[in-house]
């Protein structure tokens, strides 16, 4: 019997810059997920940081890694809404439709992407 595992991927790769570390950093992330999604595992995926520019980035039809991002769209749950304001990526996640998410309500932000919560419920915790 095949182990199933609860795996939360977290990416934090800063897409502004678009340097080779960062789309590399991103490729990984969406291998792993799209392993992980293959072997049956419980995915979650979530931008955070300056990783919120990149939804509008994999959303177009030219970039590399769009198709394999259109395969593991339901398994993004969503991006720091006080990271999306400050690194300026809200519009850019509402056209790609994803939620902003906020859950972690730390004094003087928007509301932040609560990783604890996937800690505490068991869940494996990779960041990229």
């Amino acid at each position: 019997m095949k182990t199933k595992l609860k795996t939360a991927i977290i990416i934090l790769t800063d897409a502004k810059d678009a340097t080779q570390e960062a789309l590399t950093r991103m490729l990984n992330a969406l291998a792993m997920a799209d392993e992980c999604r293959r072997a049956g595992d419980e995915l979650a995926i979530a931008f955070v940081g300056s990783g919120t520019r990149w939804p509008a980035k994999l959303s177009e039809l030219g970039h590399p890694a769009n198709a394999i991002y259109d395969r593991l769209r339901p398994h993004i749950v969503g991006a720091s809404r006080s990271c999306a304001v400050r690194n300026e990526a809200v519009e850019g996640l509402e056209s790609a439709g994803i939620a902003l998410v906020g859950d972690n309500e730390v004094e003087g932000m928007a509301g932040v992407f609560s990783i604890r919560r996937y800690l505490a419920e068991g869940w494996n915790v990779v960041t990229f």
